[in-house]
């Protein structure tokens, strides 16, 4: 049985699911390439930088490094530092904040790639239910059928399971890739934020 033949066996549940697949194919992409560019920044390469910056005076040379590293981390100091000459903690409020802005942001589109993951598998059997109801269906309305056509209807009802599949794990792997990538930059942020405000404290004393 040829591609095209098992894809049209399928039903209307494949159509489903090649939605589904090219829908996650692209989310998993654009996420890969967008954590892939905001992550070209070691983040101790970073404070190291701003360290020095604050060390020798050069507040608005700091905020310039911000600025041009486009990191989630270098968005939370350059929030911070902004407020340089605050209350500290109306500082440290403002970097909060930018985390949550910046999770919100790296969070963008993941859950669409979890939930095909999810329910891709269902959707799959699904469809296989139906291809073999409409094969015994087909069988009782002839009148007849063997062994045969009992095994070819049923084998092009499981054409649904294995595209689930194939959609599913792809999707489920991306999702646990997605969101332990989201948790390094979470942690990259909250210590980012940490090291921030304590050269501030200190700058300022």
């Amino acid at each position: 049985m040829g591609f095209i033949q098992l894809f049209r066996s399928g039903g209307f549940t494949i159509y489903i699911l090649l939605l589904c697949s090219i829908l996650s194919v692209g989310i998993i992409l654009e996420r890969f390439l967008y954590f892939r560019h905001r992550s070209r920044v070691k983040r101790k390469e970073f404070m190291n930088d701003i360290r020095r910056q604050l060390e020798a005076g050069n507040t608005k040379q700091a905020l310039e490094i911000c600025r041009t590293v486009d990191t989630p981390f270098s968005t939370v100091v350059f929030a911070g530092l902004s407020f340089f000459g605050h209350d500290e903690k109306v500082i440290s409020n403002n970097m909060e904040r930018e985390i949550v802005i910046e999770t919100t942001i790296l969070e963008k589109h993941t859950s669409i790639v979890g939930t095909i993951g999810s329910v891709a598998v269902y959707i799959g059997l699904f469809g296989t239910v139906l291809g073999i109801i409409r094969a015994f269906f087909d069988i009782s309305s002839s009148g007849s059928g063997g062994i045969t056509v009992v095994i070819n209807g049923i084998s092009e009802a499981l054409v649904c399971t294995a595209a689930g599949l194939c959609v599913a794990v792809p999707a489920v792997i991306a999702y646990n890739y997605f969101i332990k990538r989201i948790d390094d930059f979470v942690k990259d942020m909250e210590l980012a934020a940490s090291e921030a405000m304590d050269l501030i404290t200190i700058k300022k004393k």
